[in-house]
């Protein structure tokens, strides 16, 4: 850098404030955006004004308001912050499939297909398991329209339900369990309610 004094080049006093400098600097450096030797002169400028007024500070000179940026902190890094990462919310259609029923509504609907349940185990009857099943799609579809009075999706959660259940009582009833004296179309009736108590209670 020339001999001139960094002040000069900056067209400041030796006893401008901080911010005073800086919009000097920035003025400047607006004035020639396309000339990098005049950018680095005004930077080197302000650099060794940054230093005078450091060493000043050190020495009791004049006092730096905090906040200043000066040479000395440019070399402290500050430790990267941690964050949890963000865990996106559940899909509304998800939200809105799902219910939340209280103790009470559990109870009333376990207890209807527990009830059938046990009327099926004792049936020694394919009929009256088809009527237990058929009682059971009734609940089901009265209790699940009652939620959002949508007959046709509640038809398609009794669906479903009834589809999942045989398909576990069927894979149930293949690994050999013994279920005599009960009849094995029982033991599927079963699995059936345990399903439509799952969707009556937790879906809506």
């Amino acid at each position: 850098m020339s001999e001139q004094n960094p002040y000069e080049i900056l067209e400041v006093a030796e006893n401008a404030s901080f911010e005073d400098i800086q919009t000097a600097r920035d003025r400047i450096i607006q004035l020639h955006p396309e000339d990098e030797k005049s950018r680095q002169t005004v930077e080197a400028a302000y650099d060794s004004v940054l230093m005078d007024r450091l060493r000043k500070r050190q020495e009791g000179k004049i006092k730096v308001p905090e906040g200043i940026r000066f040479a000395e902190r440019l070399a402290e890094k500050k430790p990267p912050r941690l964050s949890m990462p963000q865990i996106s919310p559940s899909p509304n259609w998800l939200q809105q499939s799902l219910d939340q029923p209280d103790l009470q509504e559990v109870t009333i609907v376990g207890a209807c297909y527990t009830a059938l349940a046990g009327f099926a185990l004792f049936s020694q009857s394919v009929d009256t398991l088809a009527f237990l099943l058929a009682l059971g799609v009734g609940f089901s579809l009265y209790w699940l329209n009652r939620k959002e009075q949508k007959l046709g999706r509640a038809f398609l959660l009794t669906l479903g339900a009834l589809a999942l259940g045989a398909l576990v009582g069927s894979a149930l009833l293949q690994t050999g369990l013994q279920t005599d004296p009960v009849l094995p179309q029982a033991i599927l009736s079963c699995v059936m309610f345990v399903m439509l108590w799952l969707f009556d209670s937790f879906l809506r």
